[in-house]
């Protein structure tokens, strides 16, 4: 059994990523050959999964993995991904734009710049606020159970409801989200890229939300009208909003959105191994895998081709 680490792991982890298969042809490396690589522990460009002849199992080191498309897999191959990994690092960065915009921060660093000693004004606070998280999973939740923290009234949505935790005050489908959007006044997305969460945030949406609410993107950039936020933004009826996807990416310099007022916008940083801690996770969950594949267990975080998320079920 072939097994290519595209990861980029230290002499320690190396060892124990060997451990969980052993006997197995280890090759570390973004350049090695894919050709007779039965595992592929980490990320490749799609085009070279057509180098893939003999995979069976490709563990990803993302939590999205809408640029791999139905087909685009050897047939019988497996593909997982590494939701669970990203919660901590993902919601801790949601909510520091939430409270920058909040608290004025971005607007007294601007007095900063120009060594200017002005207050800025009333402030607001998450306590006593009501928030919809649109894509309640690893992600969304840990944003939730934050904001809950800090005295907030947190809605999930999930494509299929569940009870949810105890401090959840409800869940919905995706079908409620126009009627719950008058009540919010944080409103963050946490969607993996489909078919059917492209163009969900738009102009309609946008006008629905409650005048002065908060928007959160972290998902993927076209779930949201880009057009239709910055203007939005520009006309004052959102409060703020704090973005580190869009559509297109990267953000043409010329877009009117760089100059929307109230906002955070970042250039998708949010998560990959910015903070150390998620890339523990994935190696964790990459090395779980890799050990419930060479003992014939079920796997966990299969992805479903054909809807873009995990299968409810493990896969063997």
């Amino acid at each position: 059994m072939k097994i290519v680490v595209t990861m980029p792991v230290t002499q320690e982890q190396k060892e124990r990523i060997i451990a969980c298969a052993p006997g197995a042809d280890f090759a570390f490396g973004r350049e090695e050959s894919l050709k007779d690589a039965e595992v592929i522990l980490g990320n490749v460009p799609p085009a070279r999964l057509a180098e893939c002849e003999k995979l069976r199992f490709l563990q990803l080191n993302n939590a999205g993995s809408d640029e791999f498309k139905p087909g685009s897999l050897p047939e019988g191959a497996v593909m997982c991904n590494a939701s669970g990994a990203y919660g901590l690092a993902i919601s801790e960065y949601m909510l520091a734009g939430l409270l920058t915009l909040m608290k004025r921060l971005d607007q007294y660093q601007d007095n900063k710049k120009a060594h200017l000693w002005q207050d800025r004004g009333h402030v607001r606070s998450v306590y006593g606020s009501s928030a919809l998280i649109v894509g309640f999973g690893d992600i969304g939740s840990e944003f939730g159970a934050r904001l809950h923290a800090l005295g907030a009234s947190v809605t999930g949505i999930r494509r299929r409801p569940s009870k949810g935790p105890d401090w959840l005050a409800s869940m919905h489908g995706i079908e409620d989200l126009d009627s719950l959007l008058p009540q919010m006044d944080i409103v963050a997305c946490a969607l993996p890229g489909t078919a059917s969460t492209r163009g969900l945030f738009g102009p309609a949406q946008f006008a629905a939300m409650k005048e002065g609410a908060y928007f959160i993107n972290v998902g993927r950039g076209y779930c949201a009208d880009t057009d239709a936020l910055c203007a939005a933004l520009t006309g004052g009826h959102l409060g703020g909003a704090v973005v580190d996807v869009t559509a297109p990416e990267p953000l043409p310099a010329d877009h009117p959105l760089w100059d929307a007022p109230n906002l955070v916008l970042t250039p998708h940083v949010s998560g990959q191994y910015h903070l150390h801690e998620t890339f523990l996770r994935i190696l964790d969950i990459a090395c779980d895998n890799l050990r419930r594949y060479v003992s014939g267990q079920p796997l966990q975080n299969v992805v479903n081709m054909g809807t873009g998320y995990r299968d409810d079920a493990p896969r063997r």
